[in-house]
């Protein structure tokens, strides 16, 4: 086998024995199961790669995938960055995170479930009260209210890290509006037409098969007494950063996109408007956050709901995907006690571990918080995006100092976890023209519906794009790689 070093795209890749190299062994060696991949682009000279590169950006750039990044300032749409060298998963492998990501979403279908009704996890002091009550994504509104199908995670994003032992880590859970499932897709189409050759060589699942299933899950969970139910995506708009999601989800299944101004209620129904007259419609995936849903019931201010909206849903007469309220659940505070709320509902043994979390509103966990910051990651329990997010090991002393004091005004709105050592993967970097570890994370897509499931074989490979940094967000300037799952 020639030295990775040898070759021209792959002359100042540098292994870090800290961090587990997807690619290459410690001894750097080629894994076998990236060895026919990596020879292939190794036939490619540094010019030749350089135009395969261009090529996939123009792909993107033609089929219009771009994502929004809000700085202080102002709002750059930028064309969503995409690395050739794809990630490769085994069968074996993926079985065991699928069986995981799955366990955690009806886990917590059924914790939201008990939270809106019974409450008996809190009454058996499993979860702490004072978790719930203190959570700003906890909606009164939602109690004793049951979505049709018994459904409230129809979608979920298990966000995953592959650690220095080789092990996979749960970082958290995304149920109120998981993103990114279009980069997906279209990461598959940008690859098959720059090096459809490698195809070839894998057995992959395909990850085209998403917005069917997504769709059946929808019409799996109508209102009762429809027989064919009229289905839509609901848009804050062009300006959203995921807008481009958004409209190639509907397009996809079939569906009308919408905004708040194209639906309206009458007698607790839910319609659209169309040149034929209004029609009725029963499922809404809703991208738009709980406040700005129904200006009758939350955010009086919002121009983006529809008036009404929550009354239809209380009575069943339209199915909302996801359900309000389920952001309670992926309060990162929370996520501390998946453990013990598989095992309440399932009694079952998690599959996926959880990094280690402390709770800074307990007074023991802030204390030994406030001093091993600079070994800790500090995140909001719930913010997305990557916003917020401090690493200790890159803030100056003045800069801890800051944190310590944002901590202490709310510690109830913060948690820390010990700085973990994602996994590296050869990233192509435009400035140098050559392949360089990158970090990656890898978030999949689990799908609920009335005794329907689903997870997509293939989820999105984040990747920090810029040296050293572990933050992978496309909003904090990450980008993505295909995800293979092979078949057996």
């Amino acid at each position: 086998m020639t030295e990775y070093k040898e070759l021209p795209i792959f002359s100042s890749y540098d292994l870090n024995d800290r961090f587990y190299d997807e690619i290459f062994t410690k001894d750097k060696k080629v894994r076998s199961i990236y060895e026919t991949l990596f020879n292939l682009f190794s036939e490619y000279k540094i010019d030749d790669f350089q135009l395969l590169n261009e090529k996939a950006k123009a792909s993107f750039l033609n089929q219009g995938i771009t994502f929004q990044v809000y700085g202080a300032k102002e709002i750059k749409e930028k064309v969503f960055p995409f690395d050739l060298f794809p990630r490769i998963i085994s069968a074996d492998e993926w079985e065991h995170l699928e069986a995981g990501a799955l366990q955690r979403s009806v886990a917590l279908n059924l914790f939201l479930k008990d939270l809106y009704h019974e409450k008996l996890i809190i009454k058996e002091g499993v979860v702490p009260i004072e978790l719930i009550n203190s959570s700003a994504n906890y909606l009164k509104q939602m109690e004793g209210l049951k979505p049709p199908g018994g459904i409230y995670n129809h979608i979920s994003g298990t966000d995953l890290i592959k650690h220095n032992d080789g092990n996979y880590y749960v970082l958290e859970d995304n149920i109120r509006c998981p993103s990114g499932v279009s980069y997906v897709i279209s990461n598959r189409a940008a690859l098959k037409r720059t090096l459809y050759g490698a195809f070839n060589h894998y057995p992959a699942y395909t990850v085209d098969n998403y917005a069917e299933n997504l769709l059946t899950i929808m019409q799996s969970v109508k209102p009762t007494g429809v027989d064919n139910p009229t289905c839509v995506v609901i848009t804050p708009g062009i300006y959203n950063s995921a807008y481009y999601e958004h409209s190639y989800l509907a397009k996809a299944m079939g569906i009308e996109l919408v905004e708040g101004r194209d639906l309206f209620t009458e007698n607790d129904f839910v319609y659209m408007k169309t040149i034929y007259g209004p029609k009725k419609v029963d499922v809404i995936y809703r991208r738009i956050d709980d406040a700005f849903i129904d200006p009758m019931e939350f955010n009086p201010d919002s121009v983006l709901g529809v008036k009404g909206l929550f009354k239809s849903y209380k009575k069943g007469n339209v199915c909302l995907v996801n359900a309000p309220g389920t952001g309670v659940a992926d309060d990162k505070a929370i996520y501390t006690y998946m453990p013990q709320i598989i095992k309440y509902y399932l009694g079952e043994d998690p599959i996926l571990n959880n990094v280690h979390t402390y709770h800074c509103s307990n007074s023991k966990e802030l204390d030994y918080v406030l001093n091993n910051i600079a070994n800790l990651v500090i995140k909001p329990v719930d913010e997305s995006g990557g916003y917020g997010i401090s690493i200790g090991n890159k803030l100056s002393k003045e800069e801890i100092e800051k944190v310590k004091e944002v901590i202490k005004e709310n510690p109830r709105k913060y948690i820390a976890q010990p700085i973990m050592s994602l996994s590296t993967h050869a990233t192509y970097i435009d400035e140098e023209q050559n392949f360089e570890p990158r970090h990656i994370d890898l978030r999949t897509f689990t799908l609920l519906g009335q005794d329907k499931q689903f997870v997509l074989k293939g989820g999105l490979t984040r990747v920090a794009l810029k040296r050293g940094n572990l933050i992978v967000n496309s909003s904090q300037g990450g980008g993505s790689k295909d995800t293979w799952v092979l078949k057996k």
